[in-house]
């Protein structure tokens, strides 16, 4: 393996204090909205991982002098992607945070399963989740939860499909969350604009099609399949190595004519990742951000937050899911996939305020 620098940027600044920092050199643009005074550096060269440590920006000059190259070339082409302003995606602005609500016409998924699986019912709760405030709604027909089961494709097109065509309908922006390159085609003909894949369009057929379709994606590292996924799961270094599967899947899509502009990455938290891993990719959040696409994040009631409390059940889980998005956002994750649209917009907006200072 080449060597490759991964860059995790430290001391994150906003707004105004973004702003002035640039401009003193005290810290480098992150996003072109956001800044960092730090970075966390490690590299990788054949397969040995080795943290360099903390790097300021106060001295990164004299440092970087002392770096040799070809390492100070990958640390300036990943300081270069960590800079650049995203563009929109899918027509939305990411300026500022976009929600995602989930709605799964599923009797199965981990924290909702049967609640929507009646056509009236799944409409209205996505309609609710719009007047709350997400700007997407991610339709999904088969469950990922860990242990799921795989169903049908005529199952999951029956589930997905007349639920897409009724939001599309009203003007709703519609994400469908599938494997299959088939439902991923008729999903789009119903009115989706996006497609979610937690298996990042590893298939050929779902790539081509997503290809084809003009559509955005949102690409999510698995390791494994959800019926096993959390039997072993193992690293080297899970975000450098999910760093590395992300930016291989980015390549793949951007040389079959998918451009970065239409892909987020999701580090898949959860998906084949003990509470150490998940742990570990939250810390390193930021680092996803030099793959130079959308960073799209879903801890929403997963079960590693109650783990990491006092053991609740899904349905008690607000509070870590409202802590984890707080958190992804204050590391420049743009997309949010949540259930608690009403609640998470209201935390959104309370922060926002408070490092606005008005």
């Amino acid at each position: 393996m080449p060597l490759h620098a991964y860059i995790t940027p430290r001391a994150i600044l906003t707004g105004a204090a973004a702003t002035e920092a640039i401009a003193a050199g005290w810290a480098w643009p992150l996003l072109g909205t956001m800044a960092y005074a730090a970075m966390d550096v490690s590299v990788r060269e054949d397969g040995k991982l080795t943290r360099l440590g903390a790097i300021v920006r106060m001295i990164f000059d004299k440092d970087a002098a002392a770096i040799p190259e070809p390492l100070r070339t990958s640390i300036r082409a990943q300081m270069a992607a960590l800079a650049a302003p995203r563009e929109p995606f899918a027509g939305l602005g990411l300026d500022k945070p976009v929600l995602m609500g989930v709605l799964n016409v599923t009797p199965d998924s981990f924290s909702d399963g049967g609640l929507f699986t009646n056509h009236e019912a799944a409409v209205a709760h996505a309609r609710g989740m719009v007047e709350d405030g997400a700007a997407i709604i991610d339709v999904g027909g088969e469950s990922t939860r860990p242990g799921a089961a795989v169903v049908s494709e005529v199952r999951e097109l029956e589930r997905v499909i007349n639920v897409i065509k009724a939001l599309a309908g009203r003007g709703v922006r519609v994400s469908i969350d599938t494997r299959r390159a088939s439902v991923m085609a008729e999903a789009v003909k119903a009115g989706a604009s996006i497609v979610n894949d937690v298996s990042a369009l590893a298939d050929a057929p779902a790539l081509e099609a997503v290809a084809a379709s003009k559509v955005s994606v949102i690409l999510m590292h698995m390791q494994g399949e959800p019926a096993t996924m959390q039997d072993n799961p193992t690293y080297a270094w899970a975000p450098g190595d999910i760093y590395d599967f992300l930016a291989a899947r980015v390549a793949a899509c951007v040389a079959a004519g998918i451009p970065k502009g239409r892909i987020a990455v999701d580090p898949g938290i959860g998906f084949g990742k003990t509470d150490t891993h998940n742990a570990e990719i939250m810390d390193h959040l930021a680092m996803f951000h030099g793959l130079g696409c959308a960073l799209a994040l879903g801890a929403s009631r997963k079960g590693f937050i109650g783990r990491m409390s006092r053991g609740e059940p899904a349905t008690l889980r607000l509070p870590g899911s409202l802590a984890a998005a707080l958190h992804g956002v204050g590391q420049g994750a743009q997309i949010l996939r949540v259930h608690d649209v009403a609640e998470t917009r209201q935390a959104l907006a309370l922060a926002g305020r408070f490092a606005a200072g008005h």
